[in-house]
This record gives structure tokens, sequence and C-alpha cells, in this order.
């Protein structure tokens, strides 16, 4: 028996956005499919402490993954994803909060790709912490981008962010700025990677034609998009369960009568849908599910283990 370890920079090194986007997208194909026996995850000390696991009936293979959540640090998602299969004894042990980082963007990837205006090319990205890299990568995926607006209520964090970004981005104009309520105002595509509690912005600085992406919001207490975007969009999400027990904006919709839980579809029903959302506003909103854990960790189980 072996255990292989894998660390961040492994994990970049192996992986890219564009095979973390076409793995996530098959696992949620998979997920509608009823392939995947996945709880919803254990939550400790009001969302500190996070366990989730997924295992996948068509390859007898399992992921668990543990971390601790703490935003006054760097990194604020700290722990491990441990890959298993039923046919050997070897293991995969993965750095969570890369893993975490690429997942999430990758299912961002699938949504937008799904969702998003053909050409859509000018993303406004809320949120300059550890989710936003992955944010931008998986848009520019999907969506080659021609305008990125970073939005932070911490400039330093913003420029940083830009800075980091723009070797990647040739020929993109990057620009910061601290108001949300502008910057969405002409963008195409917007992404929302906050812990905010109330919403990031009103309805009406939205244009009429947008797809935005929330991933901030993960516990019933946080929301990041206001009642009036939910009941005038296409809403889809990444497991119902999951939404219905942690997403604030939707339990907040649904509590206000903004939304009924019959306007929710499910990601992975949207894919293999014949005729997938269409509106002028769509709305991805995804608390993160194991599946995509599994999806992301099973690419490094094909790469490292023996």
């Amino acid at each position: 028996m072996q255990t292989v370890t894998v660390d961040a920079r492994q994990i970049r090194e192996a992986v890219t956005m564009r095979e973390a986007i076409d793995a996530v997208r098959g696992g949620f194909v998979d997920l509608a499919a009823g392939e995947f026996e996945m709880p919803t995850r254990t939550v400790l000390r009001d969302g500190r402490f996070l366990v989730m696991s997924a295992h996948h009936r068509a390859t007898a293979s399992a992921a668990i993954k543990t971390v601790s959540l703490n935003f006054d640090r760097v990194p604020a998602i700290a722990g491990t994803v441990v890959w298993t299969e039923m046919g050997r004894a070897d293991t995969l042990v993965a750095d969570a909060a890369t893993v975490t980082s690429l997942r999430t963007g990758a299912a961002v990837g699938v949504a937008t790709d799904l969702l998003a205006p053909a050409g859509a090319g000018r993303l406004t990205l809320i949120g300059a912490g550890g989710q936003a890299l992955d944010q931008v990568r998986a848009v520019h995926a999907v969506r080659p981008l021609r305008e990125l607006t970073v939005v932070t209520t911490a400039p330093p964090r913003a420029e940083a962010l830009a800075e980091h970004l723009a070797p990647e981005l040739p020929g993109v104009r990057i620009r910061t700025t601290t108001d949300a309520g502008s910057a969405v105002g002409d963008a195409e595509i917007v992404c929302c990677a906050t812990n905010a509690t109330s919403p990031l912005f009103p309805e009406r600085a939205l244009p009429a034609r947008v797809h935005v992406n929330a991933i901030g919001a993960f516990r019933p207490t946080m929301r990041e998009l206001p009642d009036e975007l939910l009941a005038d969009s296409a809403v889809v999400i990444d497991e119902r369960e999951a939404i219905l027990e942690e997403s604030g904006e939707i339990l907040h919709a649904l509590g206000t009568g903004a939304i009924t839980e019959s306007d929710l579809t499910e990601l992975g029903s949207a894919l293999t849908a014949p005729n997938p959302p269409r509106a002028e506003r769509t709305v991805f909103k995804t608390v993160g599910i194991a599946m995509q854990d599994w999806a992301v960790t099973r690419l490094l189980a094909e790469k490292f283990l023996p």
C-alpha cells in the first residue's frame, strides 16, 4: 500500500483549468444520472470546519475532504482531500485549499460556458481573496476576456491580484475599483467571491443581459445577491439539497416569496436537457459539493498514483 501526498505546486503543475472544467462537467452529468452517493456535508462550529464526501458508483472510488475555514488567516482554507478506490489499496492525499479553488473555478467555468452569452468578454469580479484567481481563469477559459474589473474594499489586494493576472491575460484591459454598483453596470459576466452577509449590489445596477456566478456565500447567514435579481433570472444551482440547506440568498428569496423551489434548476440537469435555461439574465449559485472535489482529485489520482 502506498500513500501519495500532492502539494499545491504539484496540483497546479498537473491539472490545467480546462482539464478541471471538463472533469467537473462530467461529474455534474453523472450526478444528474444518479451515479453519486453524496451526503450533505457535515458543518461544525458554524461553518468553520467542514467534512465532505462523495462516492462514484461506476468507478467504486471516493473522495473525502476535511477543511477548516478562517477568513482572518492566509490561506483561509486549510485541510486535505483523500482519494481511495475499491480496486486498489493506494491512496492519494491532496492539498484541500488548492483543490477547492480549482474545482470551484471549474464549476463556474461549466456554468458560464452553458449560460453566458456567446462572445461575452467583460467580467466584473467582486472579491480578491483566495478564490479570485481561479474564478478569472475559469471564465477566461470558456469566454476569452476583453476587460476585467476587480472590485474590493481593500484596493491593495485588488491591485496585487491585477498584477498577478496581467501575464496570464495579455491584451485584456484590467482595472480596479471599490464601487461594485458601478462596476457591474456594463458587465457581461459577474463573479461574486466574497463572505458578504448582505447583497453586494442592487438588481437595478446590472445591465439587462448578464450572467452572474455567486460562489462566496456558503452558509444561511451569508448573502451576495438581491432577491430581485433571483426573481428576474433563470437560476441554476449546483445541487438542490445542499442549496436548500446552506445558501443564504436562495433561502432568503424563498422566504420572501421572490422565487419558489420550482424556479431552481440543477446544473447537471441543465447540461443534459434538450433546451438549457435561456433568459436575458442568468444566475449560477453554488455552495460547493463533494462531487467537484472528487472530479479534480480523480485527475490527480490518474496522474500521481502508480
